[in-house]
């Protein structure tokens, strides 16, 4: 476990190896390197991702574009995708990023500099086709305690609505009255558990389909 004077060492080598001369806590700065003309180097060392961090370094802004923050790396699943997650925030405020590893090596993820996210049309068209599959806006107060009402929840609510009412029915004749096309594969898939199959083609409503009912009244209208 590093710990925050740890960091300093790594980091300070890792900028003199580039020719800096670097020097620390030099004003509300943790690390300052410069390089001739250049513009001054700053850098900011916690031991993990914080949003003070990130305001800290941040202000640095004001003094040079080159600003770093440096951390521990860190390990694990969860930690990989903490490290992600913070390395695409440093890029998308222009800010750079070192992580320290425990063998006491400092590694550049990501330079300073302008971020240009590339738009994913993928992901743009899954977002337009889940707004317009929503009827009304169900999460406008947030989510419930049972979650937030997406489109296929609100379709199987549908299905399993008709089938309270009505008993069990082909899924066909399903789709037809809840206005749900995929209606059969939907109640075949069962992620619910809301759905049983009576007999070839035929489906019913199982216990906890009429708890869901319960659970999301009016989400799906």
């Amino acid at each position: 476990m590093l710990r925050e004077q740890d960091i300093y060492p790594p980091v300070k080598a890792l900028l003199e190896k580039q020719g800096y001369t670097v020097k620390g806590e030099v004003g509300a700065a943790d690390v300052v390197a410069i390089r001739g003309d250049e513009p001054p180097v700053i850098v900011e060392l916690k031991l993990r991702f914080s949003l003070s961090l990130f305001h800290q370094a941040i202000a640095r802004l004001a003094v040079s574009d080159l600003v770093y923050i440096a951390v521990p790396r860190p390990i694990g699943k969860t930690a990989r995708r903490s490290l992600k997650d913070n390395l695409a925030l440093c890029r998308r405020l222009g800010l750079g990023l070192i992580t320290v590893r425990a063998d006491g090596r400092a590694e550049v993820a990501c330079d300073p500099g302008p971020f240009a996210p590339r738009k994913s049309k993928k992901r743009k068209t899954r977002l337009l086709r889940e707004f317009d599959r929503l009827r009304g806006d169900p999460n406008a107060g947030g989510a419930t305690r049972h979650g937030i009402v997406t489109g296929y929840r609100q379709d199987a609510l549908r299905c399993a609505a008709y089938l309270a009412e009505n008993g069990p029915t082909k899924g066909a004749g399903v789709a037809r009255a809840a206005e749900v096309k995929q209606a059969t594969r939907l109640m075949a898939d069962n992620h619910y558990g809301w759905f049983e199959r009576v007999s070839t083609g035929i489906y019913g409503l199982t216990d906890a389909g009429r708890d869901g009912l319960k659970h999301w009244a009016y989400s799906w209208e």
